[in-house]
């Protein structure tokens, strides 16, 4: 006779409470906003490169139909509040030479 011995059973795992839920998605979050001003941050400063070279050569800091272009592109991916984010995002490039 041959004895077949049987796995221990794993625990089943459990389910993160409520409050550690909320605590990790919370921290991906702020890693996130993190991420998106840095990233802000880049887009000023290639923005400033950009209105440099426009005035640098005669042109004017700001280039209207682009900027139609970008608010467009922004309220195609989130709709209104999108069109509201970019406004407020070329605000923050806007005159930073």
């Amino acid at each position: 006779m041959t004895a077949t011995a049987t796995a221990p059973h794993a625990p089943a795992a459990t389910a993160p409470s409520p409050e550690e839920l909320i605590a990790g998605s919370r921290e991906r979050i702020d890693t996130i906003d993190d991420r998106i001003i840095g990233l802000i941050q880049e887009r000023m400063a290639v923005s400033s490169v950009i209105q440099e070279a426009r005035i640098a050569s005669g042109g004017r800091r700001v280039h209207l139909s682009r900027e139609m272009e970008v608010l467009q592109h922004w309220s195609d991916a989130l709709g209104k509040p999108g069109t509201s984010l970019a406004m407020t995002l070329l605000e923050l490039c806007r005159g930073r030479v």
